[in-house]
């Protein structure tokens, strides 16, 4: 039997039930690269009133790369830093439970990179289909 958040999570982490995690860039806002190593880019349609949506019924946390500790400063920020101030600038800050670095246990991830999990073969193809995959 597939077992997923939605059944079983450890004991005082009930609340986590009902967290949905999202990517910030290319998800939230437009990104093209480090650029300059802020967080340049416009809200990307519909995201800002999705999260306002979701927030209703959900806690919402922002999983993102740019927040990473080791992540060099930039204009004396840190990447956390930037993105909230990003999403305090657009006000959905208030809609945010929480902004971090790692993969937080979720009901579902918002990402632009995923590949949808099934099974191996059926992953495989995707990764292929949609030339990930460097054979040498």
């Amino acid at each position: 039997m597939k077992h997923s958040v939605k059944d079983h999570v450890p004991p005082g982490f009930e609340h986590e039930k009902k967290n949905i995690a999202i990517d910030f860039d290319g998800v939230i806002h437009e990104f093209y690269g480090w650029g300059d190593g802020t967080c340049y880019g416009d809200p990307l349609p519909g995201a800002l009133d999705a999260i306002k949506f979701l927030s209703k019924d959900y806690n919402i946390i922002i999983f993102t790369a740019k927040a990473r500790p080791d992540r060099p400063l930039v204009n004396d920020k840190t990447g956390k830093e930037l993105v909230t101030a990003w999403l305090k600038k657009y006000d959905v800050l208030d809609y945010i439970d929480y902004v971090t670095h790692e993969k937080p246990r979720a009901l579902c991830y918002i990402d632009d990179k995923a590949v949808r999990f099934d099974n191996w073969d059926s992953v495989m193809v995707r990764l292929n289909d949609n030339k990930i995959l460097v054979t040498t």
